[in-house]
């Protein structure tokens, strides 16, 4: 839950997100959408504490994030997005930071919900393989999988998403966004949805400009009463 929260970057004059109330209740999706530069990306920055806010607070299940400790904090939240950061390491080795006392059979599992172990099997030594720097040596779309079977291996309660797949083939695409699903799952998800299909299947959609809440709701509901998210969906069916 945020209660209105505000936020301005270090260097500029304007804020951020400017009064923000979000409230998204657990095991479900929220949405968050609106044309670049409207705040989408703060507002997933502020819930593991990479910035604070300037005012207000944010809360889950009640307690003030801030008056919790970052490691417990952040041990329930899995952020995926489109900055993967990838060790020159073997592919055993980048999925299992996220668990370093999970079995070789939870590695497989959760590589196969990411659906990333066809792919890896295919590798010259398979989960031996070294990826190279910031996974040089793979797609995008593998790394993209990877980082998935990464927060399915953490298996934590809360799921950031900048969902990004814009660079992604069609084919790539579908697995990714197959694997989100899995990923999911029973989860409170936060997601930034570039995808028709995510921001229909969300519980709740908020429509961001500059900086504020401008509507939320769901999808259908959004269609009827706002104007800048029937824009931003007819805008993506002609895309």
């Amino acid at each position: 839950e945020f209660k209105n929260v505000s936020f301005v970057y270090p260097q500029t004059e304007v804020a951020a997100v400017k009064n923000i109330n979000i409230s998204v209740k657990g095991g479900t999706t929220a949405a968050l959408v609106g044309h670049s530069g409207a705040g989408k990306s703060t507002i997933i920055n502020l819930i593991p504490r990479f910035y604070d806010p300037k005012e207000g607070n944010i809360q889950i299940d009640k307690q003030k994030i801030n008056e919790i400790s970052l490691s417990s904090l952040r041990k329930n939240i899995s952020l995926v997005s489109q900055d993967i950061i990838l060790f020159d390491d073997t592919v055993r080795a980048n999925i299992a930071y996220a668990n370093l006392n999970a079995s070789e059979e939870e590695i497989k599992k959760a590589c196969e919900f990411a659906a990333a172990d066809d792919f890896i099997e295919e590798l010259p030594k398979s989960y031996d393989t070294l990826i190279g720097e910031n996974g040089i040596r793979l797609s995008g779309g593998q790394k993209q999988r990877l980082s998935i079977a990464r927060a399915v291996l953490k298996n934590s309660p809360i799921i950031l998403l900048d969902e990004a797949t814009s660079s992604l083939d069609s084919e790539s695409e579908e697995k990714v966004q197959n694997a989100i699903i899995n990923l999911t799952k029973n989860k409170t998800t936060l997601v930034i949805a570039h995808r028709l299909s995510t921001i229909i299947r969300a519980d709740k959609i908020f429509v961001l400009s500059q900086g504020k809440i401008a509507d939320f709701g769901t999808h259908n509901e959004l269609l009827k009463n706002s104007m800048i998210y029937k824009n931003l969906y007819s805008k993506q069916l002609t895309a």
